[in-house]
């Protein structure tokens, strides 16, 4: 490698947007200056990810790779073409996108059903096929509707898609999200909300993602909250509490001890991160990583 080549690391592609493989021979982390190093190897307990998003200066090949190097076993909220690429790297898509609607409209409108169902049966399929385990959908915004009335018409959507899900084996999640912050007038903002309507849907595939970082700011009493509905939450998110940054002494979430809850509940999905990270990305991930396997 020259020297000009050797100056082009992670840290110059975050602030100049080079891409990492225009450098001929050159593996993806090497030229993102990490090293080829060991994949840690992690005690299991815990099958942790990444969300994309958070990350999305750095191109997918390069953080599956990053990521399969420290120890995760996926990458969340990938879109359908992106549903293959992890497992080039020995991990999955942990979690996609399926066009299942938005943040703000989603199954408590019907008139968004029949777009949220022909998303489902074009994409479910895909996931299944790319071995992805679950994919996202939402309430969508209050707009003024009564609580009950978006909780029975989100029933009858899920309704309307949950066999596909069964029949290819995907979970459908539909997110908590906090109406406080970040998502004003969200419905879906409250634990007891989302297991009312997953449970009258009464699916083994429609479940719900939990939030730790939404719903510590709702509602908090974490752990006990998750181990009275572990039956009902099929994967779970991580963000620091108060900014949704790295997970450290500088909010208050004890996650250790979080993570310990959600492991002895005998939950067995996965736990993707989704934090913006202020400093170094690399090695917030890898700290992440370290303090939640417990």
């Amino acid at each position: 490698m020259t020297k000009a080549e050797s100056r082009i690391t992670r840290r110059a592609v975050l602030k100049g947007g080079v891409v990492a493989a225009v450098i001929p021979g050159m593996t993806p982390l090497e030229g993102w200056g990490l090293g080829a190093g060991e994949t840690v190897e992690r005690k299991g307990r815990i099958h942790q990810s990444v969300c994309q998003w958070c990350y999305s200066k750095i191109p997918l090949d390069t953080l599956c790779a990053y990521a399969a190097q420290i120890g995760l076993k996926g990458v969340d909220l990938l879109k359908p073409e992106e549903y293959e690429v992890p497992r080039k790297y020995g991990i999955v898509c942990s979690m996609g996108y399926a066009d299942g609607g938005t943040i703000a409209d989603a199954l408590n409108r019907p008139e968004h059903h029949d777009a949220i169902e022909a998303g489902f049966r074009k994409n479910i399929p895909l996931a299944a096929k790319a071995g992805v385990p679950s994919v996202i959908t939402f309430s969508g915004n209050r707009r003024g509707m009564p609580d009950d009335e978006g909780a029975r018409n989100t029933v009858a959507g899920l309704n309307r898609v949950k066999k596909i899900a069964e029949d290819h084996g995907v979970n459908i999640c539909l997110e908590l999200l906090n109406s406080k912050v970040n998502h004003p007038d969200y419905m879906a903002d409250h634990t007891a909300w989302g297991v009312r309507v997953v449970e009258e849907v009464n699916s083994p595939n429609v479940k719900l993602l939990y939030d730790i970082y939404h719903m510590q700011i709702m509602e908090g009493d974490l752990i006990a909250t998750i181990t009275k509905n572990i039956k009902w939450i099929g994967h779970f998110h991580t963000g620091g509490v108060p900014g949704r940054h790295e997970l450290d002494g500088t909010q208050e979430v004890q996650w250790d001890g979080v993570m310990r809850g959600i492991a002895d509940s005998g939950y067995r999905g996965y736990v993707a991160h989704e934090f913006v990270p202020l400093r170094d990305p690399e090695t917030s991930l890898r700290q992440a990583a370290d303090l939640c396997d417990v």
